[in-house]
């Protein structure tokens, strides 16, 4: 059994990984920016938990501080933090990039700062990137830059906390069928052209992700760091079989 923080847990990717850990005997300490959210998923979980904006240093510091005091000690953190933006460079403002860097890449950078500190005996640090780090994709550089960021935060943190057994580890999506990407899979063209982009002819799954993120987390994995596993359908990776 195992102890873990789960950031934004009310993702729809961070809500499965959460209960796929319970059902495997682990205790899980949640974060919401949303209360009725929050307050709804503790219920359900049977779990602590608080609200946290992940943008927020001392706020994610504060969370890590209370859910190791729950626990005793941490195993390991999830931080399923982040936002969409489908624009090119020149039609998105300056306050949607802002956004967009502060809802992806500042909170990753706050998760690992706090791991840093809090994590006494080691442990698992999951990140969520994206497909569109790893494969040039029109009309993404916003969300391109800040999940790449993600990407490099990942390596370099790897070997900066690696004597003390800290792991740093990102899983980069292709295009998943949450709340967050419902613009895409409301609208048939775009969800059939986003299909042929993926080698296996579909998009992904919450429950995908959520696999591949218990996966890093779980201590029996614990010889992996620094490495970005692309549960993308191929998208990164594999050029789809053209259709005459």
């Amino acid at each position: 059994m195992s102890n873990y923080l789960i950031l934004s847990a009310s993702s729809d990717i961070g809500e499965l990984s959460a209960r796929d850990l319970i059902a495997n005997n682990h205790k899980i300490f949640i974060t919401a920016r949303n209360s009725e959210k929050l307050e709804s998923l503790k219920s359900a979980l049977n779990c602590n938990g608080k609200i946290v904006d992940c943008t927020n240093f001392e706020a994610v510091d504060d969370a890590f501080d209370e859910a190791t005091k729950t626990f005793g000690n941490l195993d390991g953190v999830a931080c399923f933090a982040g936002s969409v933006i489908l624009k090119p460079a020149h039609l998105t403002n300056f306050e949607e990039y802002q956004q967009t860097i502060a809802s992806n890449l500042t909170c990753a950078f706050a998760c690992v700062r706090s791991a840093g500190k809090f994590l006494k005996n080691g442990g698992s640090v999951v990140l969520m990137a994206s497909g569109v780090a790893l494969h040039g994709l029109a009309n993404h550089e916003a969300i391109a830059c800040a999940k790449g960021g993600i990407v490099a935060l990942a390596k370099s943190a790897s070997s900066t906390y690696a004597s003390k057994n800290i792991r740093f580890n990102v899983v980069a999506p292709g295009l998943t069928n949450t709340k967050l990407t419902r613009k895409i899979t409301d609208n048939e063209t775009s969800l059939n052209y986003s299909k042929a982009m993926h080698a296996l002819g579909r998009i992904g799954e919450a429950q995908d992700i959520a696999n591949a993120v218990n996966f890093l987390l779980d201590i029996r994995n614990n010889f992996i760091t620094g490495q970005v596993l692309a549960v993308d359908g191929g998208l990164s990776s594999v050029m789809p079989k053209i259709k005459i």
